[in-house]
């Protein structure tokens, strides 16, 4: 009767969901195309995001961090989620990471549109902290590359930005507006 208990059946809580997630991507992206999806995608991450930030800001019983903490956090966020980033620099102008390995592991290949998610947690939880952030995917292993560079941009230069590139400002009750 409990037959199906002793087959080894390569499913678990963990890959189920990051299989549907990106089960959930690939049907977008069929559906309403790569940029629609990462739109979507975009406000997942902006949700989460703020969740995001509000945790490390009761766990650490603090409201504002400084770019060195800003970028710990999201590394330490992505270690914490099974990502591999790491700190590349961080200085004035901007905070830069690299990644070894996606949350999503192979899952991520060619579904760019979760990079979303990547894009608008960091960029929510930077701009809240540091008043504004423009977030550029340089490399992602969505995109086949064999890990991934980000730069967070901490001040606005002016220029139009990129179509792959997102700013993000700070919402009202935020670090940067005190």
């Amino acid at each position: 009767m409990n037959e199906m208990k002793k087959l080894d059946v390569p499913i678990e809580r963990d890959w189920f969901f990051r299989r549907m997630i990106r089960t959930f991507a690939k049907s977008l992206e069929e559906t309403v195309g790569v940029s629609e999806a990462s739109g979507y995608v975009a406000l997942v991450g902006s949700e989460m995001g703020q969740w995001i930030e509000s945790e490390y800001q009761k766990s650490a019983d603090e409201d504002c961090f400084g770019r060195e903490e800003v970028a710990e956090m999201l590394v330490d966020l992505k270690r914490r989620i099974g990502g591999d980033f790491h700190i590349v620099s961080v200085d004035e102008n901007r905070i830069v990471l690299g990644n070894r390995k996606c949350p999503f592991d192979e899952l991520a290949i060619g579904r760019p549109s979760l990079c979303q998610m990547t894009s608008n947690v960091f960029g929510r939880i930077t701009a809240n902290q540091l008043g504004y952030a423009r977030i550029e995917l340089e490399e992602t292993i969505a995109k086949g590359h064999d890990g991934c560079h980000i730069v967070i941009h901490l001040k606005p230069d002016g220029d139009t930005t990129p179509e792959d590139q997102h700013e993000f400002y700070p919402q009202e009750e935020s670090c940067a507006s005190e």
